[in-house]
């Protein structure tokens, strides 16, 4: 996963446009304000990626809800705190270069706990055998499904984005067919991408974050699903904490980043899987997939495969 909204239970799709299991913030409470306008779905969509693209360094949250199927409106939301007037400035700006020009509408929304709002309205998501789902959807697992559950308040990526999604369904396929003995997830956030791991071909992951609070989180999630035992979680900047020399060289590593810090982590990368073995890499914008792919390469990594999904790109990559 995947922001708050009023209308909680309506969500499709949502994301702070820091939970993409990429660069985390605490899950706090705030006064903000809610820049908000209405539009069909697929200028929905466009505007959605524009904005993650766009407000991603800020790590501002984005909501993007289904309000009325039959009707086609959908509403996008933009939740600010500070200077509101330059950020809807930029909306503005943003939505003037997609050639759109909305309405755009402001609620003031003190003191919510929008990520725990936001998770408890999410609908269960399915990613190849994987289901992803918070407490209330348990009812919802079938037979014979990977089910990994997320606490309504703990959302450092939750599966709903498509990055985390498009992670899920790339690592059922490397797992089946490589058989990896030992796995990194780096920049685990919630862990969803550690636990799918252990639980899909029961092997030792290593679970890093540099963030504290995403590593707490990540432990609680692992302990919920029942595979402490395979997951170990450690706050790690990088590469340069000994855990990856103890730990290492692994078979298969998943980061679900961005862009920029993979391309800068590829040599590292190359350092630290096995020979013969495997990345996944996502948190990519389609439009950023070459760029990814020839920073590896030049590592001496062969591009496998890619998988598309809302906008993003999960890539495989061997060395």
């Amino acid at each position: 996963m995947h922001g708050p909204e009023s209308k909680v239970g309506a969500s499709e799709k949502w994301e702070p446009v820091f939970g993409q299991d990429h660069a985390h913030k605490e899950n706090r409470l705030m006064t903000q304000t809610r820049l908000y306008f209405t539009t069909g779905k697929i200028e929905a969509d466009r505007i959605f990626a524009a904005f993650e693209a766009a407000f991603e360094d800020e790590g501002l949250p984005i909501g993007l809800v289904e309000v009325d199927e039959d009707r086609d409106i959908h509403e996008v939301s933009l939740y600010a705190d500070g200077d509101v007037d330059a950020v809807e400035a930029r909306t503005k700006e943003i939505l003037a270069g997609l050639a759109l020009s909305r309405p755009i509408a402001r609620e003031p929304v003190p003191d919510v706990d929008w990520v725990t709002r936001s998770l408890e309205g999410l609908k269960p998501v399915r990613a190849g055998r994987f289901l992803v789902h918070g407490a209330h959807d348990r009812s919802k697992r079938h037979s014979g499904e990977l089910a990994i559950e997320i606490e309504a308040g703990l959302a450092f990526g939750t599966g709903h984005h498509g990055t985390t999604a498009g992670c899920l369904e790339m690592l059922e396929q490397v797992v089946r067919r490589e058989r990896p003995r030992n796995a990194l997830d780096l920049g685990t956030g919630s862990a969803v991408l550690a636990i799918a791991l252990a639980r899909l071909a029961h092997i030792p992951v290593l679970a890093t974050d540099i963030d504290q609070v995403a590593i707490k989180v990540a432990a609680a999630n692992a302990r919920l699903n029942h595979v402490k035992a395979l997951v170990e979680t450690v706050t790690a900047p990088g590469f340069h904490h000994p855990i990856f020399a103890a730990r290492g060289p692994f078979d298969l590593i998943v980061a679900n980043i961005l862009a920029r810090p993979l391309m800068r982590l590829a040599p590292e990368m190359a350092g630290h899987v096995a020979s013969g073995g495997s990345i996944v890499l996502s948190g990519i914008l389609d439009r950023q997939r070459d760029a990814v792919i020839s920073a590896y390469v030049g590592q001496q990594f062969r591009h496998v495969s890619t998988l598309h999904r809302e906008g993003w790109v999960t890539i495989h990559l061997k060395r």
